[in-house]
């Protein structure tokens, strides 16, 4: 009996040493041909922001098929998110996600663009397009803004930001990296609104998305031209040319972007004045902002805009160049900054419904 034990323990023993050995070669094997770190790295994208992540355009915003995600550590956001490649360290790629309710205290990162609204182009941004409420920024780095308005509480939006705090160094061409951006925003925004209770309509997927102007360059043309959100000027083109701004840039018109931009550039080629228009959580970040302790000449205006209690904000800035550390237009004119901006401002309102346009004292 005892050989009998002896054997049968023997073969237990060679038995369960196998299985160990057999599950430490799959171990080794797993973790040697990055099998393990894919189903980590996967697990890290399903769980990003709440699990609100949308990883549609990731690898086109990433130049990569290989991605992982961690929390961000902002208690500011209703959720936040860091998603980078796992080789950054050479090829960079890496982008932030954040997502709040409008109701709540803008961020100082969310305010933060305003001040360089009279800094030449650095405030410029351009829609989306295809039916989303949002538009691209760029000053440096990329950044995405959607605003999602859920129809199920008034004056209520959900607001996602996607920064691309790192650009992919291997993308060949910055649209398709653009376009991805766009995507993961404008989707994640999507899936956190549907995950919250916020009953909202986004707009198509997107499928071109570029820097605000080509290339980052400019290209004015005259303002008689004006077919977008410029073409409320074309009829003061002659006080403009004789304000010292007769050249213009503009983006395309979109009613649904709350963020709508126009400049009016000197014959050298420099923006002499910006024009702004805001709705909706934009416009109420803009007002969270101190205007009073500026130095730099502006004119405002507002209206009343439906479904919502937030006015909407237009603004003129006379531009400042940093590059000469002049002002391309020498002397403001405080007469043509009023009558662009109601035309501007009355313009805007009748393409989105808003009444009641009232021009600003600064006083």
């Amino acid at each position: 009996m005892k050989i009998f034990t002896s054997r049968r323990q023997r073969l237990i023993g060679w038995s369960v040493g196998g299985i160990l050995l057999t599950l430490y070669i799959v171990a080794q094997t797993l973790y040697s041909t990055g099998v393990y770190a894919s189903w980590r790295d996967q697990r890290s994208l399903d769980s990003a922001c709440d699990g609100t992540l949308a990883q549609g355009g990731l690898g086109d915003a990433l130049n990569s098929s290989h991605a992982r995600a961690r929390a961000a550590d902002d208690s500011e956001y209703l959720a936040a998110c860091l998603i980078n490649r796992p080789d950054t360290d050479r090829h960079g790629g890496a982008l932030r996600l954040m997502l709040r309710w409008s109701d709540q205290s803008a961020t100082s990162e969310a305010v933060a663009p305003f001040s360089r609204n009279a800094n030449g182009l650095q405030g410029r941004a351009a829609p989306l397009g295809n039916g989303w409420p949002g538009y691209v920024r760029y000053d440096g780095s990329a950044q995405v803004v959607v605003a999602l308005d859920c129809q199920n509480s008034k004056n209520r939006a959900l607001v996602a930001y996607g920064d691309l705090i790192q650009w992919p160094d291997d993308a060949k061409t910055t649209e398709p990296v653009l376009t991805g951006l766009g995507r993961v925003t404008t989707e994640t925004a999507r899936k956190a609104a549907a995950k919250y209770g916020c009953q909202a309509q986004g707009g198509g997927q997107l499928t071109h998305v570029s820097l605000p102007s080509p290339n980052g360059k400019t290209a004015p043309q005259q303002l008689a031209q004006a077919q977008g959100s410029c073409v409320a000027l074309r009829g003061l083109a002659g006080q403009a040319s004789g304000a010292g701004t007769p050249d213009f840039v503009e983006y395309p018109a979109d009613a649904h972007t709350p963020q709508v931009n126009c400049y009016l550039f000197t014959p050298a080629g420099k923006p002499g004045y910006g024009l702004y228009a805001y709705y909706g959580v934009v416009a109420k970040d803009f007002e969270s902002v101190n205007l009073t302790n500026r130095s730099d000449d502006y004119a405002l205006a507002t209206a009343r805009c439906p479904q919502s209690d937030q006015e909407a904000v237009f603004a003129l800035y006379h531009l400042y160049d940093r590059d000469t550390d002049s002002y391309p237009v020498r002397h403001y004119s405080g007469s043509f900054a009023k009558s662009a901006l109601k035309a501007f401002a009355e313009h805007e309102a009748e393409q989105r419904g808003c009444t009641e346009v009232r021009m600003m004292s600064r006083s």
